[in-house]
């Protein structure tokens, strides 16, 4: 009982984001559970896993604020949104690039068009803030960037058409996911394998060895409830150590590491798949 919608063309994500899951779907698909009516994906980023699967019922949700304002819109008014990242498209230069990072808007609508012109043309569709909870990426080298992908925001559109999008932190999930008709899939941001190796200018705040333990613990509770729980993380002793107390089965996938300032240093590495089942 596979709650998904039966179609040939496959969605795929509309930003580019970092460690985003498009390349590892064929290493996840045979871990994936076959049944399941609602699914639930509580670190959205770019959405790889939902857009691949397009379950018919989802709750999408994410602690960044401005990217759940961008995919409601996406649902809601993809045309308007369009409309907005045409006009980015035609002023784009350098100087406007830095005027926009510079310039967030209270509107809905022109806060995600700000959002997907930032991440089409920043360095590398990174996500970063300072402290300040300002996007500080600087430009990318671009000679002509997809700003404005208008088949693949209708598309995402289609396919958002039926899902609940909220902006939340990860344990919002223990108030909805209660049964084995429940799937979760958590891509937390990754616990640090070296001292160089640490991201954590997703959010003003970053994503600690105590919060990978509120994760496991929340990951734990929904697996008590017979909830079916996929979990990727990095290969690291920490990691492994957290889910092997709560007996989780542990895969490993190999992963292409393509964001790093030292070319030489991007190429394969091992992660893990976890899975409550």
């Amino acid at each position: 009982m596979v709650s998904q919608v039966p179609n040939k063309t496959c969605p795929r994500p509309f930003l580019k984001w970092a460690g985003g899951k498009s390349r590892l779907i064929p290493q996840y698909i045979r871990y994936l559970p076959k049944g399941y009516q609602t699914y639930y994906e509580p670190f959205l980023g770019g959405g790889a896993l939902f857009f691949h699967l397009q379950p018919i019922k989802a709750r999408l949700t994410d602690i960044n604020a401005e990217l759940i304002t961008t995919y409601r819109c996406v649902r809601d008014h993809v045309e308007e949104l369009i409309c907005l990242l045409q006009e980015h498209k035609t002023q784009h230069n350098r100087d406007y690039y830095y005027y926009i990072r510079a310039n967030p808007s209270n509107n809905d609508l022109e806060q995600a068009a700000r959002f997907i012109y930032l991440n089409k043309t920043c360095y590398n569709g990174l996500y970063r803030v300072n402290s300040q909870g300002k996007f500080n990426v600087p430009l990318g080298r671009y000679k002509n960037p997809n700003i404005c992908p208008e088949g693949l925001l209708r598309a995402a559109s289609v396919a958002l058409a039926t899902s609940e999008i909220k902006q939340a932190d990860f344990t919002d999930i223990l108030n909805y996911a209660t049964s084995s008709d429940d799937f979760v899939f958590c891509d937390p941001p990754y616990h640090p394998i070296s001292n160089t190796s640490y991201f954590t200018g997703y959010s003003q705040n970053s994503f600690s060895e105590k919060d990978q333990e509120r994760l496991r613990n929340t990951c734990a509770e929904l697996a008590s409830r017979g909830v079916k729980v996929v979990v990727c993380n990095s290969d690291s002793e920490f990691i492994i150590k957290l889910y092997k107390q709560i007996n989780f089965n542990i895969y490993s996938i190999e992963a292409a590491r393509s964001i790093n300032s030292n070319t030489q240093k991007r190429g394969m590495i091992k992660e893990l798949l976890i899975t409550s089942y």
